[in-house]
């Protein structure tokens, strides 16, 4: 299955990875192929899961600051951000073998 440029650069912007090199391109085409074998399951009567642990109950904390308080402080040391997130570098999504 081919990957059109407008394809590529959707992806580029949505996982901040560049594909423009071939090794980007080959993995990104490994990814689809291997993607691509979940058509071939039937899952005809099969209900989603919410959770792989179906058999345990999931119980949510609270999440509360207790101490800290320190954002602005923290976002200080982002070389990039967008709005109050830390924005990782391209190459990071790169590092995983596939």
């Amino acid at each position: 299955q081919a990957v059109t440029v407008e394809v590529l650069d959707h992806l580029e912007r949505l996982a901040l990875v560049d594909f423009r090199d071939s090794e980007g391109v080959e993995r990104l085409q490994k990814a689809i192929q291997f993607a691509d074998q979940l058509h071939e399951v039937n899952t005809d009567g099969v209900e989603p899961m919410d959770s792989v642990l179906e058999d345990r109950c999931l119980y949510l904390r609270g999440d509360d600051v207790t101490e800290g308080n320190c954002t602005k402080e923290l976002m200080k040391n982002a070389r990039e951000k967008v709005e109050e997130y830390f924005v990782a570098p391209p190459g990071i999504v790169l590092l995983i073998k596939i």
